[in-house]
């Protein structure tokens, strides 16, 4: 870890990753100072290059995003992607207060904190909020108590929740993908009671998706072997809760659709198969499939909408994001998942080389 306040040129352009000339180049706009010594040798405030270096990402890495416009040719309407700008109009979801930013780089943000607690996103700045919320069932994460009462839990559930409505514009909608129920613990009717405190904050409910993940063993049947004494169902599948907050029309965002034809056929089909994903391959106790926020991105958004996972875990949704064109946001209360989400982006999503980590590693 780098403790001096005060940095040389070289030592500021090996912290932050930067050329020399970049530095010096800063310098001569006038968008750091350097503080002269006894020796004549510049010496720079760390913190001062690192605040000129976010707004110069800021201003400057969602040019490299693309947009998209409408065309006819021969008479068909086609969708043709060209190169464009970001105004500062899509900067809004991303607020200037950066305590909480882990990562960031072309569309995607990163934040190290707690979703009740995050001030670096404004209210009614989201078009589509995408999670899996840690389930309650005594999963092994690093920052989180995956044992609670049900009672906390449900309590838990709705804090989150109330916090995730604020977030979303007028028209955005919700994919919360949850247990159908869960018997570790007593038998609970997870699905229903979250939907319930859903609609209790003010959610509106639009559908479910059932998503039959495929690698679950085939024994479902426990209990009492052969007899109806005590048998105990399990069902193989998760869901998907589709909610929104006050309109289901959706009327703000670029208005540009990239779902294919065949896409949008198979995916209003209100059962999904796909696999889930390995947990030793990602490295995360609880991942999801990069495929399930994919589905629901391209079904549920435009070109160039503002994206949220409060529990980003993995990274998973900032890969869609990445592959969909969207803005993506992520927050996660675990350092360690913070960075194994970026490392995901940097090694699977093959981000861009700019990069600013908001955390000094020792």
């Amino acid at each position: 870890m780098i403790d001096n306040k005060l940095l040389t040129t070289r030592e500021i352009a090996n912290y932050f990753g930067v050329s020399i000339s970049t530095v010096y180049r800063m310098v001569k706009e006038g968008s750091i100072t350097p503080r002269k010594t006894s020796t004549k040798k510049k010496l720079f405030n760390k913190k001062d290059v690192e605040k000129c270096l976010r707004e110069r990402q800021k201003e400057r890495k969602f040019r490299e995003a693309n947009a998209y416009k409408k065309t006819k040719r021969q008479g068909k309407l086609v969708i043709k992607e060209k190169e464009t700008i970001y105004t500062s109009e899509r900067l809004k979801p991303v607020s200037t207060n950066y305590e909480d930013l882990y990562f960031h780089s072309d569309a995607i943000w990163i934040y190290n904190a707690d979703i009740l607690k995050i001030r670096s996103i404004e209210e009614k700045s989201i078009d589509l909020i995408i999670t899996s919320p840690p389930y309650n069932v005594d999963i092994q994460y690093n920052s989180h108590n995956d044992a609670l009462s049900y009672n906390e839990y449900l309590n838990f559930a709705r804090e989150w929740l109330d916090r995730c409505y604020r977030f979303l514009k007028d028209d955005g909608r919700f994919c919360l993908n949850i247990p159908l129920d869960k018997n570790k613990g007593g038998q609970q009717s997870v699905c229903a009671d979250i939907t319930t405190i859903a609609k209790k904050v003010g959610f509106k409910y639009h559908s479910t998706i059932i998503w039959n993940e495929q690698n679950i063993s085939r024994r479902t049947a426990w209990g009492s072997w052969l007899s109806a004494t005590a048998p105990y169902v399990i069902a193989p599948v998760e869901v998907i809760l589709v909610l929104y907050k006050k309109s289901w029309k959706k009327t703000s965002g670029s208005r540009i659709s990239d779902i294919t034809k065949k896409e949008f056929v198979d995916w209003t089909n209100g059962v999904w198969n796909f696999m889930g994903e390995s947990k030793k391959r990602v490295g995360h106790p609880a991942p999801f499939p990069v495929e399930l926020p994919k589905k629901c991105i391209k079904l549920f958004s435009f070109v160039g909408d503002t994206i949220l996972d409060p529990f980003v875990g993995s990274g998973s949704t900032l890969l869609a994001c990445l592959q969909t064109k969207r803005i993506g946001i992520g927050v996660d209360i675990d350092e360690k998942y913070c960075e194994l989400a970026k490392k995901r982006l940097l090694t699977e999503g093959r981000i861009g080389q700019l990069q600013l980590n908001m955390k000094e590693k020792g």
